[in-house]
């Protein structure tokens, strides 16, 4: 969900901040959603999905790819007692010319996250971990599920070298589009300093219905779901 929404810092979102706290049993379901996209001004397509791997293990997937962008992010995650645990991640940008790749491991063993490939010494860990942290794309599934439980959207993330809480605000209903339909969603909202994301969730779909990231008031992402299955 961070020094740049286009940066391979993660494109969405937080994790859990109170690692202690009592969350519903989470059951994974496998899906794939198309995204409307639009990154630096231009036009492209966005996708994002789950699908199973060996050893109970998920795989989470984002792209967003225009002329000027391609970003592809995963997440490889398993849940442990209702809550979605990172195990690994993998992300790598090009933003026009530029070229970064960022890997990410969670040895849950250790309860430490170190990160490798294109981050600075600094930023390589090792972080402390503690039970219920996420990054930042496990978010985007913590997020629908907790607005439709009614649950605190707060959140801790580990990653880009660092532990991070954040906080979301629900900002009222509003009507959105989606395929050509209008459908009435949740807002969801978040400001950190100069830097603001915001989510739109709807009944049923398994991810939010629209993501717009905003900086120093211009907006720099923004995915709006198609279709999902």
């Amino acid at each position: 969900m961070t020094t740049t929404p286009l940066a391979p810092s993660r494109l969405l979102l937080a994790a859990a901040l109170l690692a202690g706290a009592s969350v519903p049993a989470l059951a994974v379901e496998a899906f794939t959603a198309q995204y409307n996209a639009s990154a630096l001004g231009m036009v492209g397509e966005g996708q994002m999905s789950v699908a199973p791997q060996p050893g109970n293990r998920w795989q989470y997937s984002l792209t967003v790819r225009n002329q000027a962008v391609d970003l592809s992010q995963k997440t490889v995650f398993d849940v442990q007692d209702g809550r979605m645990r990172p195990l690994s991640s993998s992300d790598s940008s090009r933003l026009l010319i530029k070229k970064k790749t960022v890997n990410t491991v969670y040895d849950w063993s250790s309860a430490q996250a170190t990160w490798s490939g294109d981050v600075k010494p600094d930023r390589a860990g090792p972080v402390k971990l503690a039970a219920g942290d996420m990054d930042a794309l496990l978010v985007n599934l913590a997020i629908v599920r907790d607005v439709a439980a009614g649950k605190p959207l707060t959140y801790r993330m580990v990653e880009n070298g660092r532990a991070k809480a954040m906080n979301y605000q629900i900002a009222g209903k509003e009507r959105i589009t989606i395929a050509g339909k209008p459908q009435e969603a949740t807002k969801v909202v978040r400001t950190d300093g100069d830097k603001q994301t915001i989510v739109w969730v709807v009944a049923d779909a398994p991810v939010p219905a629209r993501i717009l990231q905003r900086e120093k008031g211009q907006d720099t992402i923004d995915l709006t779901l198609k279709s999902w299955r």
